[in-house]
């Protein structure tokens, strides 16, 4: 079937190929909600494609219309722009105070003069801007849904593709439009307490169509909307080996029972300080090692600050990120939406190709989402996706707490498929980290504990700690004869 696309970013993909053509669609939304944006974006689709587009417009100027576009670069040749102001007796004081005036006569004058440009222009796509000014004149409901039937038999007639904007400024218990469009496309602006201002869209209802449902992120940005469809992970779907990874660390990879396999999820636990960030890099090295590609999106650091600490422990990011093995960037939680955030990890793993993605972390990333529902139910898609791609996932969570009982922001433990656990102890007068592997879905894993050290090679592993009973409490007790704890030198 023949679709009027939309020609904006991620919105055809949601609607399931476009508009389809001589039908009538609603776009809804509160001022400022992107409706005007979106509108023009069609009517530009439709000059590129060589159809005749009408903009009609009855509460912004001709002049207002204009310079919006241009702000965004926009080249509005093929589209004609007709503003509809009331005739000049209208708005005549005396005559307004007539008893001759009426409703009636500025409804009828207004649809008039709408089907005679209409005639003059013969245009394909028409955005009629909006529905709020035709509500006021009607002064009721009954009246405003026979005008809105009249308009859409009329365009229905003449085989155009016709959206009509409301800004939604009257009862929202008015649905008159809804059952009467073919189509309608609600936008939502939200105002965090910090941070940007946050936009979503749905798709309410569309006549015989299969579209994509439920809430999609967008933006507004110089040169037009951007939709970030939401992530479906049981649309993606890659042929690939789930061969085991080594992490290029002897003794780790005998804790994890060999390595980790690939296409599957690795979740990182502990507090502040205990190396999470740098057993991701160790991952990281071991990938690029293999001539693999990799990704990494850093929430909590800066990134030149995470360069010059991993050099320190014989890392070079800026090595693997100029060879182009390497992709990271750099989060603001407070800027970036759940939905574009999915978008930049699926643009690194199907354009860049990386097979190895670090989330760096789920506290920098809760704080974009509204919710720890919200977080829960975007990660299982997110990394479905990702395993479903044959990508290995790496994730770390800091915890509340330094030693004794642990508390995590948020539990998603049950979503990953291994779970690392890292952990301070004081034994002999020092404080030390601890290593265990509490959880590991694709095969065996070592059951111990082992203390481990971060330095100049990176990090080290000591013996598993049989000697020891409490260490993931944070005060242990010495059970046996021996203690191999690390020493100094051993760093």
């Amino acid at each position: 079937m023949d679709q009027a696309q939309t020609s904006v970013e991620g919105l055809d993909d949601v609607l399931g190929g476009g508009f389809e053509r001589g039908r009538v669609f609603l776009l809804e939304g509160q001022p400022g909600a992107g409706k005007t944006t979106i509108a023009t974006q069609f009517l530009i689709a439709g000059a590129e494609a060589g159809e005749r587009g009408l903009y009609i417009t009855l509460s912004e100027t001709e002049s207002e219309f204009r310079s919006s576009a241009r702000a965004h670069g926009w080249d509005l040749s093929g589209i004609e722009v007709f503003e509809l102001v009331p005739p000049e007796s209208l708005m005549d004081e005396e005559q307004q105070q007539s008893l001759l005036y009426s409703s009636d006569l500025e409804l009828g004058e207004a649809t008039k003069r709408i089907f005679e440009i209409f005639e003059s222009v013969k245009p394909h796509r028409v955005v009629l801007d909006s529905l709020s000014e035709i509500r006021l004149l009607a002064q009721g409901s009954l009246r405003y849904r026979r005008q809105i039937l009249s308009l859409k038999h009329y365009f229905a007639r003449q085989s155009a593709t016709v959206l009509l904007l409301d800004d939604l400024t009257s009862e929202l218990s008015d649905k008159t439009v809804h059952s009467i469009a073919h189509g309608v496309i609600r936008l939502e602006e939200v105002a965090p307490e910090y941070g940007a201002e946050r936009r979503r869209l749905r798709v309410v209802k569309y006549r015989g169509r299969r579209f994509r449902g439920g809430f999609h992120d967008f933006k507004i940005v110089t040169g037009g909307v951007r939709v970030f469809p939401r992530l479906v992970s049981a649309e993606h779907k890659a042929g690939f080996t789930r061969n085991v990874l080594p992490s290029g660390t002897p003794e780790l990879d005998t804790l994890l029972g060999g390595g980790v396999d690939r296409g599957s999820s690795v979740l990182i636990l502990g507090p502040a300080g205990t190396g999470k960030s740098l057993l991701t890099l160790t991952f990281v090295q071991s990938a690029i090692n293999r001539g693999e590609r990799a990704a990494m999106f850093v929430f909590d650091e800066e990134i030149g600050l995470l360069f010059e600490r991993a050099k320190g422990l014989g890392i070079d990011l800026q090595a693997m990120v100029e060879s182009d093995r390497l992709v990271i960037e750099q989060v603001d939680a407070a800027e970036l939406t759940p939905g574009e955030f999915s978008e930049r990890v699926r643009r690194c793993v199907e354009t860049y190709r990386a097979q190895s993605v670090v989330i760096d972390s789920l506290n920098g990333y809760q704080a974009a989402m509204t919710g720890e529902h919200a977080l829960v139910l975007h990660m299982h898609e997110l990394l479905q996706y990702l395993n479903r791609k044959g990508a290995t996932t790496f994730l770390t969570v800091a915890q509340h707490g330094l030693v004794g009982d642990m508390k995590s922001p948020v539990d998603v433990t049950y979503l990953a498929d291994t779970v690392v656990l890292l952990r301070y102890f004081e034994a002999a007068g020092r404080v030390r980290r601890a290593i265990s592997v509490i959880k590991k879905r694709t095969g065996a894993h070592e059951e111990t504990i082992r203390e481990y050290r971060i330095g100049s090679r990176g990090i080290t592993l000591g013996e598993p700690l049989t000697n020891f009973q409490g260490v993931l409490r944070g005060v242990p007790t010495l059970v046996g004869s021996g203690a191999a704890l690390l020493r100094a030198e051993d760093a």
